[in-house]
């Protein structure tokens, strides 16, 4: 009778907020944040609501050496502690880079929001890892007119973009990538000359999204040490009351056509 209870059961928790070190170009020893832990696991058990404490157990067992550097080889002992046939887990966090304005090369510390994703399965006991990062920019308005005195004019744009590799992937990378191939990027802080150039920029030249993330792709897909991608646009235009987007992804398994 026991044997019949048996089933399998997707149990988890979400966004605990615990401080970290995460991977960081520019800083050798890691950047530290606080990041919010999402943790689920597939296991062949009869639910108890005593799982949830077991979670949290585990990730103070693991707090000395807690972050995306370590994840990889500590979500194993989560799968195995949890007696899991499968575990996911999800470290969500903001990161600080310095950017230097375009004219006067002033320093501002600018935050990107980051998810580090690592899951491992009984069947494949390799962890497969991804990072995840939005980047705010400016991009054309898809109605500007280059022809006509005044018709360009910006739109705020999001980009989501994810990469899968089995090497480690910075932020700083994905960012920089992005940047170069936005109208304008996004400054925490512009002196007047600052936005003078980007305000002349905006109305002078057209990058759209479409453009930008047709540029995007083709620099991903040139880099071999990414497996898989994904890049998605938001836009927020100005006059109207809802948003657009663009997108474009390749699998590690399927080839981009």
């Amino acid at each position: 009778m026991k044997d019949e209870k048996r089933f399998m059961q997707d149990v988890g928790m979400s966004e605990l907020p615990f401080p970290m070190k995460v991977l960081s170009r520019d800083n050798e020893n890691g950047q530290h944040t606080i990041a919010k832990i999402s943790i689920a696991a597939r296991i062949m058990h009869e639910f108890e609501a005593r799982w949830i404490d077991k979670f949290i157990q585990i990730v103070h067992q693991h707090r000395e050496s807690l972050g995306t550097e370590s994840l990889k080889g500590n979500i194993l002992d989560y799968m195995k502690e949890l007696n899991a046939t499968k575990v996911k887990v999800d470290f969500s966090y903001p990161f600080f880079i310095e950017k230097r304005t375009p004219v006067s090369n002033d320093p501002c510390l600018v935050r990107y929001m980051c998810t580090f994703s690592a899951s491992v399965s009984k069947s494949d006991l390799k962890p497969k890892t991804s990072m995840k990062i939005t980047v705010p920019c400016i991009t054309s308005y898809p109605a500007s007119d280059v022809d006509k005195p005044g018709g360009l004019f910006g739109q705020l744009s999001n980009v989501d973009i994810e990469v899968q590799s089995q090497k480690d992937i910075f932020p700083e990378d994905l960012i920089e990538i992005i940047d170069k191939h936005a109208l304008v990027p996004m400054y925490s802080f512009l002196t007047e000359e600052d936005q003078a150039h980007v305000i002349n920029k905006v109305h002078s030249e057209k990058k759209s999204s479409v453009v930008m993330v047709d540029e995007i792709k083709e620099e991903l897909a040139n880099l071999r040490d990414i497996e898989g991608y994904s890049v998605t646009c938001s836009n927020f235009g100005m006059l109207h009351s809802y948003n657009t987007f663009i997108g474009t992804a390749k699998s590690m398994w399927i080839p981009l056509s």
